[in-house]
Order: C-alpha cells, then sequence, then structure tokens
C-alpha cells in the first residue's frame, strides 16, 4: 500500500481532487489517499485526472513511491521537472550541499536560488540563507553544472566563494580574502575623503571623491547593471546605485560617497553578525562525527562514517563523538548525549547495550558493533531535520516576503514622486534640494533588515529548541507552538513511563491455573512489539514454543486472535471480548486488563500497571503557568486507570476507552469547537500517527533516535520528558516576541527617517543607519533568544 499527499490549493472551500471523503483530510491541509493496487479506498485511481488541482500537479511522493522518473499520477513528464507548478519530491537522488562563504545578502541568496533552478541539468536547487548552504540535485554534467552555479554566484555576489562540501579547507580563506579586501577599500576609500573635505575649496576636489567613490561603489553598481540586464530591480544594489547618482547629478559628490562608504561598512559589520550567529546555532547543532576508527583484522582505520557498514566493528575513545548507531559488544563507559536530549547527566552504559551516533564516550575504551549505516543513523536523521527545518518558513516570513516584494517598487515610485513633483507645484521648489530628499527616502526602505532579521529570529529559535533536545521540523511549527490553546496527551509512554509489569494473574475458568493462562498469553503476546506485550513475556519468563502456535491475527487497537494446539485464543480489551460475543465481566481494578478468553469462553485477566512519569506532574504545572488553557488526556485504557492518572496529574479533562479511530475523532472535535489558539496532541510517535498528523501541532516522544517519531510527528522531543514542552513553548513565545520586535524595529525607525527625508531634515548617513544600522541592531536582539536560553 503507497501513500499520495495532495496538497490544498485554497485555505478554504474543496481541494480540487474531487474527493469528499472527511478521513482523507488533514488539519494541515493535505488529502491523504491510500493506493491499493492503484485505486483507493474512496474510489480515486493513482492516475486519475481528478489528480490535478487547477491543471497542475501538487502530489509529494513518499521515498518508496516515486519509483521512476515519471510520477504516473498525470500526463506531466520530466521536461516539466523545473516547473514550479510540478515539482516532485525525489529523495532517491542526493543533493549536492555547497557553501557560500561570505554571503550575507538575502536577496541575492534568492536569486542564486533563482538563476541555479533554471540550469539545464538542475533538477531542484535550494539555497539555505540561515546555513549559507546551497542544495542542488545534478541530473549530469556535474562538473560542467559546478562551473555554471559558480559563474552565476561570482556574477551576483564576486565576493561569494562557491565551496563544495568534501573541500571546506578554503572556506577559512575565503573569508579572509572577503574580509581583507573589504576593509582595505574603505580604509582608501575613507582617506580619500578626508583629502577631499580638506581640499574642498579646490575647484577638482570633485576628483578625490569620485575615486573614492568608485573605489567602495563599483562593485555595487556592477551588481545592479547586470541585475537590471536580468530584469532584476529593486534590490539594496539598486537603491544605493540610483540615490548616489541623483547625489553625483546635483553636484552632493561627499554624500555620495558616504552613502556608499557607510553602507560599506554596515554591510561588513551585518555579514559579521549574520556570521557570527550562524556559528552560535551551528555550534549547537554541531553533532557530526568526523570520523570513525573501523576496526577489521586487528588493525584500526580511520575512516568517513559513511564508508562503514551494518556489521562492521568501531573502536571509540574516550572524549570522541560515536560516530554510528550500535551495540556495545566489548567495555563500559558513561557517555554524554546533551547534544541529543538536552539532558545534562551523562548516561552509564555497558556490554549488549545500545549508543546512538552524536553522543560523546566520556572516559572508556568501547567496541561497538554497528546496527546502521550512517545516513540511517540517529545523527544523520537529525541533522537532515535540522538542516530541513529552515526550508519550513513561518507565516510572518512568508508575508515579510511577499511584503518585500511590493514594498521595495512602492518606495521607488515614492522617491521618484518626491523628487519631481514638488518642484512642479511649490513655488521656489528647488529640484536638487528635492532630488536629494527623494534619494534619501530611497536609501532608508530598503527592507534588509526584515529579510534578514525575521528568518534569523525563527533560526535562533530552533537552535535554542534543539539545545534543549526538542527538534522542531520548522518555522512554521515554532510560529504555531507560540500560539497554544489546548494540548492533548497520550497516556502511555507520555504521561506514564510505559514500563509495565504484570501485577496480578486473576483466574476465572477452573480449567486452567496461572502459570497455564501466562504461557498461553504470553506465547501469543510474543509476536507483538507493543510494550505491555513485552512485559506480559516478561512477566512469563520462560521459553516460548512460537511453533505451538498455528493462527495469529493481531486487530489494532482492540486485540488478538490465535490458535494454539486446537484453542482459540482471543486476548484484548472488554469491547473486543464482548465484540465476540464473549460473556465478560469488568474487572474493577487499577491498571492496565488483559481479558483472555478461550475457547469462546472468559479463561481470566492480567493486570498490568504502569507508572506515571517523575516529570509529567512539572509538565502539567508549567504548561498551566505559561498560558496553556486546557489540558486533556487521551486513552485507551479503563476509565478507572484513566481517572487516577488525571487526578494525580491534575488534568483538565480525559477520555478514556478509546480506540485510535476514536482519538481521532475527538481531536476533530476540539478542532471544530476551539475559537482560538492552536491545538497540540503529544503522543508516543508510533501508535498515535494519525493523532499526530490530524492536529495542528504533533509532537513525539521519540527517545533518542526514534525513526517512528521522526518522521511522524512536527515536534520531537528526544528524551521522552513532557517538561521539554514547556522549554519549547516558551522558546516560541520569546522568538514570536522578537520577531515582533525586530518589524516594529525596522518599520518603526524607516518610517521616522522617511518622514524626516521628506522635508529635508535627514542626512544620507541618517537613512544608512536606517538601513544597514538597523538590520544589524535586529541580527543581535535575534540572539538574544540563544542567550536566554
Amino acid at each position: 500500500m503507497k501513500t499520495l499527499v495532495l496538497k490544498h490549493k485554497h485555505e478554504h472551500g474543496g481541494c480540487g481532487c474531487g474527493c469528499d471523503n472527511s478521513n482523507h483530510v488533514s488539519s494541515k491541509g493535505h488529502h491523504v489517499h491510500h493506493f491499493e493496487n492503484g485505486v483507493c479506498s474512496c474510489g480515486m485511481k493513482r492516475n486519475d485526472s481528478n489528480i490535478k488541482i487547477e491543471g497542475s500537479c501538487a502530489v509529494q511522493f513518499t521515498e518508496s513511491e516515486h519509483e521512476h522518473e515519471s510520477c504516473g499520477c498525470c500526463d506531466h513528464n520530466d521536461d516539466d521537472s523545473d516547473s514550479e507548478s510540478h515539482r516532485h519530491s525525489r529523495s532517491q537522488k542526493s543533493a549536492e550541499i555547497y557553501k557560500l562563504a561570505g554571503l550575507n545578502c538575502p536577496s541575492c541568496a534568492k536569486k542564486i536560488e533563482r538563476q541555479v533552478s533554471k540550469l539545464t541539468d538542475v533538477e531542484y536547487a535550494e539555497l539555505q540563507f540561515n546555513l549559507s548552504q546551497l542544495s542542488v540535485v545534478i541530473l549530469k554534467n556535474k562538473k560542467e553544472t559546478e562551473l555554471k552555479i559558480k559563474k552565476i554566484v561570482k556574477d551576483l555576489e564576486p565576493d561569494v566563494r562557491v565551496i563544495s562540501e568534501s573541500d571546506k579547507s578554503n572556506d577559512k580563506d575565503s573569508k579572509s580574502l572577503f574580509k581583507d579586501k573589504t576593509v582595505f577599500r574603505v580604509a582608501i576609500s575613507g582617506i580619500l575623503v578626508a583629502l577631499g573635505l580638506y581640499f574642498k575649496s579646490w575647484s577638482y576636489s570633485w576628483v578625490i571623491f569620485m575615486v573614492a567613490y568608485l573605489m567602495v561603489g563599483t562593485d555595487i553598481i556592477i551588481r545592479s547593471a547586470k541585475n537590471i540586464a536580468r530584469r532584476e530591480l529593486f534590490d539594496e544594489n539598486f537603491l544605493m546605485t540610483i540615490a548616489t547618482f541623483a547625489a553625483i547629478f546635483v553636484g552632493e559628490y561627499p554624500e555620495a560617497v558616504m552613502v556608499m562608504l557607510l553602507y560599506q561598512i554596515g554591510e561588513y559589520f551585518q555579514g559579521r553578525a549574520v556570521d557570527s550567529s550562524r556559528k552560535s546555532i551551528a555550534d549547537l547543532m554541531d553533532i557530526r562525527p568526523e570520523f570513525a576508527n573501523l576496526k577489521k583484522d586487528n588493525k584500526i582505520t580511520k575512516v568517513a562514517p559513511d564508508k562503514v557498514k551494518i556489521n562492521d566493528v568501531i573502536i571509540v575513545k574516550p572524549g570522541e563523538k560515536i560516530p554510528l548507531d550500535g551495540v556495545v559488544i566489548e567495555g563500559m563507559t558513561s557517555i554524554d548525549t546533551k547534544a541529543l536530549t538536552g539532558e545534562s547527566l551523562p548516561r552509564d552504559i555497558r556490554k549488549g547495550d545500545d549508543v546512538v551516533s552524536g553522543s560523546i564516550n566520556i572516559d572508556g575504551l568501547i567496541t561497538v558493533k554497528v546496527t546502521k549505516t550512517f545516513g540511517e543513523s540517529a545523527v544523520s536523521k537529525i541533522l537532515n531535520l535540522v538542516q530541513n527545518a529552515s526550508n519550513k518558513k513561518a507565516q510572518t516570513e512568508l508575508k515579510i516576503t511577499k511584503f518585500a516584494k511590493y514594498y521595495t517598487p512602492i518606495v521607488v515610485l515614492i522617491a521618484v514622486l518626491i523628487a519631481v513633483i514638488p518642484p512642479l507645484f511649490i513655488t521656489d521648489a528647488s529640484f536638487e534640494d528635492w532630488l536629494i530628499r527623494g534619494a534619501t527616502f530611497l536609501v532608508v526602505s530598503c527592507p534588509c533588515a526584515l529579510v534578514i532579521s525575521v528568518p534569523m529570529s525563527y533560526f535562533a529559535g530552533l537552535g535554542a529548541s534543539s539545545r534543549h533536545g526538542v527538534l522542531v521540523k520548522g518555522g512554521n511549527y515554532l510560529e504555531a507552538l507560540s500560539n497554544v490553546d489546548q494540548i492533548l496527551f497520550d497516556k502511555t509512554g507520555t504521561l506514564t513511563r510505559g514500563n509495565f509489569k504484570v501485577s496480578e494473574v486473576i483466574v476465572e475458568n477452573d480449567k486452567y491455573t496461572e502459570s497455564q493462562l501466562l504461557e498461553m498469553t504470553a506465547i501469543v503476546e510474543s509476536q507483538s512489539t507493543h510494550p505491555i506485550a513485552k512485559s506480559i513475556v516478561a512477566a512469563y519468563g520462560g521459553t516460548i514454543d512460537v511453533s505451538k502456535m498455528l493462527i495469529y491475527k493481531e486487530i489494532r487497537g482492540s486485540g488478538i486472535e490465535a490458535t494454539i494446539d486446537d484453542k482459540n485464543i482471543l486476548i484484548g480489551n472488554i469491547k473486543f471480548l464482548k465484540a465476540n460475543k464473549i460473556k465478560v465481566n469488568s474487572i474493577d481494578k487499577t491498571g492496565t486488563i488483559v481479558y483472555i478468553a478461550i475457547n469462546k469462553m472468559w479463561a481470566g485477566s492480567l493486570v498490568i500497571k504502569d507508572e506515571i512519569k517523575d516529570t509529567s506532574q512539572e509538565a502539567i504545572g508549567g504548561l498551566k503557568n505559561i498560558g496553556v488553557r486546557e489540558l486533556t488526556m487521551l486513552t485507551g485504557d479503563r476509565k478507572s486507570t484513566a481517572d487516577e492518572v488525571a487526578k494525580i496529574l491534575k488534568l483538565d479533562n480525559y477520555y478514556s476507552e478509546l480506540m485510535p479511530d476514536e482519538k481521532v475523532q475527538k481531536v476533530e472535535e476540539r478542532l471544530k469547537a476551539r475559537t482560538n489558539g492552536n491545538l497540540v496532541f503529544v503522543g508516543d510517535g508510533i501508535n498515535d500517527a494519525p493523532v499526530l498528523a490530524r492536529a495542528d501541532i504533533g509532537v513525539a516522544m521519540g527517545g533518542v533516535g526514534s525513526d517512528a517519531a521522526i518522521e511522524a510527528a512536527d515536534v520531537v522531543i528526544m528524551n521522552d520528558d513532557p517538561a521539554k514542552l514547556i522549554d519549547s513553548i516558551s522558546i516560541a513565545k520569546f522568538t514570536s516576541k522578537i520577531v515582533k520586535e525586530n518589524i516594529g524595529l525596522a518599520l518603526g525607525t524607516k518610517a521616522i527617517i522617511m518622514g524626516f527625508a521628506i522635508f529635508g531634515m535627514a542626512p544620507m548617513w541618517l537613512a544608512i543607519f536606517g538601513d544597514v544600522g538597523i538590520s544589524i541592531l535586529a541580527v543581535f536582539n535575534a540572539m538574544r533568544i540563544l542567550k536566554k536560553y
């Protein structure tokens, strides 16, 4: 069975795919269809023309689904792969990663991404400005395509260096070159400005100013000209060029030079601020192991982690990062998992224990048998998750991008009107004076502070969450977490430990003893991975002969039917037995009750108890203190067990004895009834996948490296601690506050300086402060998130 996810094209109304089955609609704006033999249960076929939405194909494939170059869902083919309306996720091709050292201009980053995407041999390109990283899926002609990519970058940003992932040695050199080059030009230009001002009375002093202007302004003018040739106007290069040309036109040479000089100085410090913030966040996420000590034939060789195979043996020395997931086969030590889970206390491990990549070996030498390749390891999945998080933009980010798109052309038009209209209608108005006012207005109008600081704020918030062992999959989910109205919790493994123990065996049929009941139940449950099943097997403790079991059928969320030695056995909850017409009475005991029927007769029950997590009470109290209105528990357990847990934790509400589909219904009811804020569901990420998908935000208690949790949820708590929710929501709220401050700072300052510019009260140097100066302040303000958390 395979799944297609069809994106909605509208926030309201129908999807357009032709399916009105409410079970296929998720709160994230998707239709989810499950295809078996090419047909979904709703009747839709995999190649149904109705799949096309408004003439475009908006199908996303799971990795297993996209087996061929053509998707097969519509009549689009590979020739359309570069179209915005037909972009498929082709996870089978790995992307080439390039570091763009010295890239500090967000609008230039967008242009680079757009130009690279248009290359013939490029299937997909994405530039993550926060990471200064370009990901490109190259179809063929790799070397030739790389040269084209470098040319595009050089044309748009001459001082930026393209460094492939396999060659990072030039990174430091390129930054140093960029820094020295900028400092040299600014220094020479500054000296020339001083000379020009000293000899200002000289009739040819303008020559000195023009040399100084060209020293710092040539690269900006060239970039502006190239952009105009590409029909890409209205970036900061264009604004600075037009403004300074206007100043030169009216003979204000010192003003023109000072604009370019201060702009270059501001850009330099802005770049330093952005680089510093990137490094701060990157350091938080620096869990990638650089090497593995591979042991073969009693020889130890240092190799790249991705060269190690499953069942290979590696040595991890004290102080080294564990490079791959595996099991300890020799030695004992303590490991630091703080980078993964946020836990400060080390964990003791010995022979037979599992270890995960990204942890740090503290004090012992261990030998590890590798159980997963690097690409499938915990550290690799977490790194991919963190790196891709910046792709999922918050609504505020998207609005700012859209705002900047229309804002810049509008202010250019206003600047032109300021320069032209007043001299035509106001007596004695000087054209030169109003031209300078318009140019000053133009300089301050650049939206850089917004375009840089808003995504940087969300990036810092994601980094801070990672530091606390909470992986948020995107700025959109971080933004959603800042406005949480109600949280629904699963019980087992979320609020409770999930460490079940059989506390009592109750016999209801004299034909069987306690040990016989426990043995038959253990044989059946040995085929299940559920924690309750494992506790039953552990309680039995004997050798399990699976050959006795002839038939096994699991009914998800209800129970199991099996045949052992010609005995028909039903094991599950009371609803399951009653549905199979078994006469059974409810057991009034605290805990989870497993009912057992043999040959259509109730034979007995097992009472299984779980423990509440130490931090669950702290989590519930803390979440109420930070403004979450309602906290509810959804569980399949009996009412008496749910009631006891709810009272201990002081939950606002609970629903018990729920089947998996009933949990989804409860979430849907809450979603329809809500009036404000977002709904969060917190589960174990394995059994609660449908509910996690249906909620506004799905939070999984992932444990270290839980594949199911990482795939299912929008937010993953790496150490299963529900109290981490307090951290993640607090970080989200503070991030939202910083974003609002930066927007207010940028727009407010610009509005004031624009007003002064119109009335001729703002010199151009003040306009430069309103542009790059505010950008620097906004970036530093965004970094307060990392300092606070």
